[in-house]
């Protein structure tokens, strides 16, 4: 369960980087490296992070409500971490 929240932390980091940082520099600036450095980075860290939410459902670690609450989370920036901290940072999940 450790590695899933380590993912959801680095998939909002990549999800904020892209939204606040290299889509502006891209559509304000004219400058679109940063978008073509941290867009497959992010879409690598949301596949990796929808993965992990299906490997915790199949493994009973997670029950189908939870993991579909944990995919929609994914989707904003900052969810997965408002997910991990709401759900999961009870006793029964460590």
């Amino acid at each position: 369960m450790r590695f899933f929240q380590i993912s959801g932390i680095l998939e909002t980091i990549s999800t904020i980087s892209l939204f606040f940082i290299a889509m502006p520099l891209k559509y304000l600036g004219g400058n679109e490296i940063l978008v073509k450095i941290i867009g497959p980075i992010h879409g690598a860290l949301f596949v990796l992070y929808i993965f992990l939410v299906w490997i915790e459902q199949r493994q009973g670690r997670m029950n189908s409500n939870l993991a579909i609450k944990a995919m929609l989370a994914a989707i904003p920036p900052g969810g997965p971490i408002w997910f991990d901290r709401k759900y999961l940072n009870d006793s029964q999940h460590d």
